[in-house]
């Protein structure tokens, strides 16, 4: 997958126009996520789920496609996915990879917060694309979940998407990963993905302005948990994970030495 390189377009962009993009795409962001979904879930009243995940991947590619024409900023992807369906787990620094992983992944479900679940129409949309929607203050109940809900989704073969940290992180920190995808992937068979990415250098976790730029995102080695502590088996993933974005840090963003 090769992404369109945004650098002349960043070139022509000061602050002030960049920042005006920026919130043009914000905006652009909240109505079509709401306008899409409308004739989304009425389209899910008669199409079979493979089929809703091609307009789902449609919605996504023009999110992509809007975010490159207001804000310059695009994407490349490095390596290749395993064949078959299994765990991915996604760095999370940033709102981008929850587009951008609609595209980059096969048919997919998603681990996310149940309160997505509440918002009017798109809550609706996510619950029809069969997400794995769960309380993370219940623990070992919140797991139990991810394991049985997600053994059921690998097994109709589509992937599962994890955000092992939770919750996003500010680019360059991060937090000690969670155990579920880990197990569902001990006790299906299947292997854990791991993905790392450097968009919480261009979009902020809570900022409005995006940099110019391209996205990198790595897809890295996968890693089988069979016969492998739990535990050990996270440190590995979150070892490489986090290495790998260090390693993609922008130079602008580099502390001097």
């Amino acid at each position: 997958m090769k992404a369109q390189a945004a650098k002349p377009v960043a070139a022509r962009r000061g602050p002030v126009v960049q920042l005006a993009g920026s919130l043009f795409f914000t905006g652009f962001l909240f109505a079509w996520t709401f306008l899409f979904a409308i004739p989304f879930v009425l389209a899910c009243l008669v199409l079979p789920f493979p089929r809703r995940y091609a307009l789902v991947r449609l919605y996504a590619a023009s999110t992509l496609a809007m975010l490159r024409w207001c804000c310059g900023l695009t994407y490349q992807v490095e390596g290749t996915l395993p064949q078959g369906a299994h765990v991915a787990f996604w760095k999370h620094s940033s709102s981008w990879e929850t587009i951008a992983m609609m595209v980059v992944c096969p048919r997919q479900v998603w681990v996310l917060k149940r309160e997505l679940m509440w918002i009017p129409v798109v809550g609706q949309g996510i619950w029809l694309m069969h997400a794995i929607a769960i309380d993370r203050k219940a623990g070992h109940s919140a797991v139990s979940q991810v394991v049985e809900q997600g053994r059921e989704r690998l097994a109709e073969g589509d992937w599962v998407i994890i955000f092992p940290e939770g919750t996003r992180m500010r680019a360059g920190e991060t937090r000690r990963y969670g155990m579920s995808g880990t197990l569902l992937a001990q006790e299906t068979g299947t292997l854990i993905v791991p993905i790392a990415h450097n968009a919480g250098y261009f979009w902020p976790r809570r900022g409005l302005r995006k940099k110019p730029g391209t996205v990198r995102v790595v897809i890295g080695p996968a890693v089988s948990a069979q016969g492998r502590n739990l535990r050990e088996v996270n440190e590995e993933l979150q070892g490489w994970i986090e290495r790998t974005v260090r390693a993609l840090q922008p130079a602008e963003d580099t502390p001097a030495a």
